[in-house]
């Protein structure tokens, strides 16, 4: 069981190296430097969550990269970009709003809790707040800052009741093996944040 401080020090690197890739392109420096990492055999000893699943994942993140019958970069603008539908889309609000719309109210629940605490993130695009991937860098950077109760907040509030059903869609429609181990990682990862909340995880309605 990890103490409080060791948690938040897991939070902040978890979320940073996870966030980045599923926010930013293969060819993004920030991607390319941690894939890089992936790469080599060493990074799963120091992932500060443990699993028995961890060692059938690192092979998929390193073989994935140089996967030449689904290239990875062609794969991030299927997975992320479009132009067809995405088959798991990384917006909250295409899950927990009726209609599985962008901007639906459970962003603008987000947007107002984030009002409330005084801070909002920097993004490199006009991209709704809750895109999974800058979900996890603003949990990384609420752990970075000590601050428990906004993580558990933004945790059992408004990203883990519908990361399990993203992740899911996201695994089952990976086609390169890179993003299929990435997906698998997050799965165990969010777990083990999980693990020692203050609060259990709302009970949301799932609508795709």
């Amino acid at each position: 069981m990890l103490s409080e401080q060791q948690r938040l020090s897991a939070i902040a690197l978890s979320g940073r190296v996870l966030g980045a890739l599923f926010y930013h392109a293969p060819s993004h420096p920030d991607s390319t430097a941690l894939m890089a990492m992936l790469a080599a055999p060493d990074w799963m000893s120091e992932w500060p969550f443990q699993t028995p699943t961890l060692a059938a994942v690192a092979p998929l993140m390193a073989t994935g990269q140089t996967d030449r019958a689904t290239p990875i970069n062609e794969e991030f603008q299927r997975m992320f970009i479009g132009p067809y539908a995405l088959p798991a889309p990384p917006w909250g609000s295409v899950y927990l709003d009726k209609e599985n719309v962008l901007f639906g109210d459970s962003l603008l629940e987000l947007r107002q809790w984030m009002r409330e605490q005084g801070f909002a993130p920097q993004t490199e695009q006009n991209e709704p707040e809750d895109h999974f991937g800058l979900m996890l860098m603003l949990a990384a950077w609420l752990a970075d800052q000590g601050l428990r109760q906004p993580l558990d907040e933004l945790l059992a509030w408004h990203l883990l009741p519908w990361a399990e059903r993203y992740l899911s869609l996201f695994t089952e429609n990976a086609a390169n093996d890179f993003y299929l181990g990435l997906g698998e990682l997050a799965k165990l990862t969010l777990s083990g944040w999980q693990n020692g909340m203050l609060m259990p995880v709302a009970s949301k309605k799932l609508h795709f």
